[in-house]
C-alpha cells in the first residue's frame, strides 16, 4: 500500500477490486445486518457514527460485527451501488468477504477488501480520499 509521501504499507487482499472514496473510520465494529440500512446509512443508534453513510466511502474498521445475514445485506448494497467503495480491516471479516464474493459472482461488481497489520492500520489517514486496488496477491492503495 502506497501512501502520499511514498510510505509503503503491506496488507493481505481478502477480495479483489479497485475502489476510490473518502475515508470513513469507524470507532467500533458494525453489523451490516440491522446496523446499516438499504441506502448505506449507519442506523445502529448505539454506534458512534450513526447517521453516517458508508456508500462510496473507503470503510476503515478493525473488524465487522455480527450476523451471517450481513453477507446478504452487503451483497444487496453492492448491487444497489450503496456499498463502501472498499473496506480495510485489521481482522479478516469472513462474513463480509463472502458478501463481496456473492456480489462479484451474481452482479459482476467487485469491491476490494483487505486486512492490514495493526501497525500499518494505525498509519492510515482519518480523512481524505483513498484509492484501494487489491488483487488476490497484493494490495496497493494511494491516499491523497
Amino acid at each position: 500500500m502506497t501512501l502520499s509521501g511514498n510510505k509503503i504499507l503491506t496488507g493481505r487482499a481478502l477480495h479483489p477490486g479497485v475502489g476510490t472514496g473518502e475515508v470513513l473510520v469507524l470507532d467500533q465494529p458494525i453489523s451490516f445486518w440491522g446496523g446499516v440500512d438499504h441506502h448505506g446509512v449507519i442506523i445502529d443508534v448505539h454506534h458512534p457514527q450513526c447517521g453516517q453513510s458508508v456508500a462510496g466511502r473507503v470503510l476503515i474498521m478493525h473488524s465487522g460485527r455480527g450476523s451471517s445475514s450481513a453477507t446478504a445485506v452487503l451483497a444487496e448494497l453492492i448491487r444497489a451501488k450503496k456499498a463502501p467503495a472498499a473496506m480495510l480491516f485489521t481482522e479478516c471479516d469472513t462474513i463480509l468477504v463472502i458478501g463481496a464474493l456473492v456480489a462479484a459472482e451474481l452482479y459482476a461488481i467487485s469491491i476490494p477488501i483487505a486486512e492490514l497489520s495493526p501497525s500499518d492500520y494505525s498509519k492510515l489517514p482519518t480523512s481524505g480520499c483513498v484509492t484501494v486496488s487489491a488483487s488476490t496477491e497484493t494490495l496497493i492503495a494511494t491516499i491523497s
